[in-house]
């Protein structure tokens, strides 16, 4: 696993609230931790606190010019939730897969799976021929022209995206800058479009319970990615919100807190000693999860 650099300083980190277990909140490609905050109702959860997380490379946590590759991304991650032994990760997007990944390397201290939109492309060519089929969808499988358009987002519309982009909260729409072209570039790159998500799907399958929340319009994530992964594992639970788009949480957050807290209650709680066996049962089987000491 790639460490986090000593001379890194850590993610920005911001705690609300108490409770037993530990509720992480990880935003998607050029959001912040102002996603989860600028809307009507606060994302809560009953005994959870929350952690609100800027990803590396985003927001107020730091942005160094390297390759943001998956391990990058979790260690960064795991140095900020260093000492946390429940929590419950909800992911948007590239923090949907993001919390994928870190719960198929600790699952320990990761009791539940939340995943918003999460993009299931399989592979680079799939994600290619998706995005084809969308207007203006060659920018986003084009390195080069990604990295362009991130740099003139950036540096000569960034003030108007509130104007531009009506349709989203102002905040949401400011925070589309706090980034650079490496961190924003690298990441859509090396956590969405290259990462195979089936492999770590496959290690917490038998171990976790995980619930997707997919809008019905959604023409960023593919639902049929979705589905498909969801329809593999009988731990999972896929809910799809109709005429939502890629951004569930904003357009309609009353039925994702009660979608969640309705898939929370028909949970049961896993015994120390039940999950103890899960974990020791996946490692023999040769999943490759790592456990926390």
């Amino acid at each position: 696993m790639v460490r986090r650099r000593a001379d890194t300083p850590p993610l920005k980190r911001l705690d609300a609230g108490s409770g037993e277990h530990c509720l992480v909140l990880l935003h998607g490609l050029g959001g912040t931790h102002r996603y989860w905050t600028c809307g009507p109702v606060p994302f809560e959860l009953p005994a959870h606190r929350t952690a609100l997380v800027d990803l590396l490379g985003f927001g107020q946590s730091p942005r160094p010019w390297i390759r943001y590759s998956v391990e990058r991304h979790v260690a960064a991650l795991h140095a900020c939730l260093a000492g946390e032994r429940s929590m419950t990760l909800v992911g948007h997007s590239l923090g949907a897969a993001l919390a994928l990944a870190y719960a198929a390397r600790y699952p320990s201290v990761v009791r539940r799976l939340v995943l918003i939109s999460l993009p299931n492309f399989g592979g680079a060519e799939r994600a290619v021929s998706w995005f084809s089929r969308q207007r203006g969808g060659w920018v986003y499988t084009n390195m080069w022209a990604t990295a362009l358009a991130c740099v003139l987002s950036r540096r000569v519309v960034g003030r108007l995206l509130p104007r531009l982009l009506p349709d989203i909260p102002r905040e949401v729409a400011e925070d589309l800058v706090e980034h650079n072209m490496v961190s924003s570039t690298s990441s859509l790159w090396e956590v969405l479009y290259r990462h195979d998500l089936h492999a770590e799907a496959e290690a917490i399958a038998p171990i976790l319970p995980v619930l997707m929340l997919h809008g019905a319009a959604d023409l960023t994530a593919p639902l049929v990615g979705a589905q498909e992964l969801a329809a593999r594992h009988a731990t999972w639970e896929m809910r799809v919100l109709g005429r939502v788009d890629h951004h569930p949480w904003l357009r309609a957050p009353h039925e994702c807190l009660q979608h969640i807290e309705q898939w929370l209650s028909g949970i049961r709680e896993q015994a120390p000693m039940n999950l103890a066996m899960q974990l020791e049962d996946a490692r023999a089987a040769g999943l490759g999860a790592k456990v926390l000491p």
